[in-house]
């Protein structure tokens, strides 16, 4: 069972959330947090982040950048109203795993997380999606990679995290993090998601 944390500064919106996910067999809500500030006090464990954007105090950018700093394998989904176009890509550049707006179908909803949860796909809303189409054409082609360096982001395109991919390709967590880091430079890309992005674009 997942344990999910929601930080919302909307007290309606947390208690639907809790609703909605603990109504699912395999998603455990195991707090909702009024702001940024309180979530970085929040130290039960938990695999899923559903973040606010637009909060007061620490807003969900900078939650989100602490968390994944904090807790890198944990899965963080931006849940807001805004589908503006350089929110999404500021969120997209951070490295969010995920970025659903408030008025998504919940069915649709549950079925992104769970997507995400139990593959690596990234929680998009269609229209977010829409929205991220300016990452890839500027990049319509991947530059030259080493064997090794594509090896690496096709586990990265997979939801893998470092240490499973290393232990997939019998190499350190080090050397995975080092092949990474010359990937997104390579590719330009500011975030594992863009450079993920960039790879399954290429496949088509």
């Amino acid at each position: 069972m997942w344990q999910v944390l929601i930080v919302d500064d909307h007290p309606l919106l947390r208690k639907g959330l809790r609703q909605l996910l603990n109504a699912e067999p395999d998603f455990e809500v195991c707090g909702d947090l009024a702001s940024g500030d309180e979530a970085m006090q929040f130290t039960q464990p938990y695999d899923l982040v559903l973040l606010d954007l637009n909060m007061r105090g620490l807003n969900g950018l900078e939650t989100l950048k602490k968390i994944k700093d904090i807790n890198p394998t944990t899965w963080v989904v931006i849940l807001t109203v805004s589908d503006d176009a350089s929110d999404i890509r500021q969120i997209v550049q951070a490295g969010a795993d995920g970025y659903l707006l408030k008025d998504d179908n919940p069915d649709d909803m549950i079925t992104q997380l769970r997507q995400l949860m139990t593959h690596g796909n990234h929680a998009y809303s269609a229209s977010v999606k829409a929205q991220l189409t300016d990452i890839l054409n500027a990049h319509p082609q991947l530059p030259e990679l080493t064997k090794r360096e594509t090896e690496v982001l096709r586990f990265v395109a997979e939801g893998f995290r470092n240490k499973e991919i290393a232990d997939k390709l019998f190499i350190s967590e080090s050397t995975v993090k080092v092949h990474v880091k010359s990937v997104l430079k390579k590719l330009n890309a500011p975030s594992r998601v863009a450079a993920t992005l960039l790879y399954l674009e290429s496949q088509k």
